[in-house]
C-alpha cells in the first residue's frame, strides 16, 4: 500500500492512494476511455513504461482500478471507487483553468495535445468519406520530427499521425504549439487567433470555415476565468 500520512482523517486516507506524481493523471487518461496500456501512454507521454505500469498496479491494488484479460490484450477499468473520482478530477481541471493560467514552455507537448484534440472531434460535424486536418508548428523549441501532426478521420475512426500518411490534405493549420494549445484549453477564442494571425488556415474552404465545429476544443475550454484585477 501507499506510505501512510499516520492519519485518521479521511482526507489524508485519500491521498495516501491519490498524491503520487501521475496517478491523479492516469485516472483522467481512464476517464478519457483510454482502455489499453498503449492508449494509456500516449495520454501521458513524458511518464515511463515502468512507472505507469507501477502506478496501474498500485490503483488495482488499492481497488480504483480493474484489470481485464481478453485473450491475449489486458484492458484497464475504473471501478466503482474510480468512477466517484471524475467530479474530483473534473473540478480539479476547473480550478486549475481558472487559477492557474500560466504555461512554460516545459508544459506545452505537441504528443498530448494532438492527442487530445483526435478524441475530442465531433464525428457528426465532419462529412462523409475521409477527412485530413494537418497542424504544423513553426516552433524552433519543438523537436523537427514532431513539428507536423496529421488526423485521419474517417467515418467513426480518428487516426494522428506524427507522419505523413500520404492522403491528401482537406485543411492545415501553421500556427504555433503555444498558440493551438491557448485555443485547444479555451484561453484564445478561435477567431481571435485566426484575426491576429496565431493561426493560419489553407486548403479547402468549406473546411477551414467548418473547422471550428470539428474540433470541439477541450471539455474545460468553456470555464469561466475570474476577473483580475490589476495590484
Amino acid at each position: 500500500m501507499p506510505t501512510s500520512y499516520g492519519q485518521f482523517c479521511p482526507v489524508a486516507k485519500a491521498m495516501e492512494v491519490l498524491d503520487e506524481r501521475w496517478t491523479m493523471l492516469v485516472i483522467r487518461e481512464l476517464m478519457m476511455g483510454s482502455r489499453h496500456f498503449n492508449a494509456l501512454r500516449r495520454g501521458v507521454p513524458k511518464m515511463s513504461p515502468a512507472l505507469l505500469s507501477k502506478r496501474l498496479h498500485m490503483l488495482v491494488r488499492c481497488g480504483v482500478v480493474e484489470r481485464h484479460r481478453d485473450g491475449a490484450r489486458i484492458t484497464y477499468h475504473l471501478t466503482e471507487a474510480g468512477r466517484e473520482l471524475e467530479p474530483i478530477v473534473v473540478a480539479l481541471g476547473r480550478w486549475g483553468i481558472r487559477w492557474i493560467d500560466q504555461l512554460g514552455e516545459e508544459d506545452l507537448d505537441p504528443h498530448l495535445l494532438c492527442w487530445d484534440i483526435h478524441r475530442n472531434i465531433d464525428l457528426e460535424a465532419v462529412p462523409d468519406g475521409r477527412t485530413v486536418i494537418c497542424f504544423r508548428f513553426s516552433d524552433n523549441a519543438v523537436a523537427a520530427s514532431a513539428r507536423a501532426w496529421w488526423l485521419v478521420i474517417s467515418g467513426d475512426a480518428v487516426d494522428v499521425c506524427d507522419f505523413d500518411p500520404g492522403h491528401d490534405v482537406t485543411v492545415t493549420v501553421d500556427t504555433t504549439l503555444r498558440a493551438l494549445t491557448q485555443v485547444w484549453r479555451g484561453d484564445i477564442s478561435w477567431p481571435a487567433a485566426v484575426r491576429s494571425g496565431l493561426l493560419t488556415l489553407r486548403g479547402e474552404t468549406y473546411a477551414q470555415r467548418a473547422l471550428p465545429r470539428w474540433l470541439k476544443l477541450s471539455s474545460l475550454a468553456g470555464t469561466p476565468r475570474p476577473v483580475r484585477v490589476p495590484a
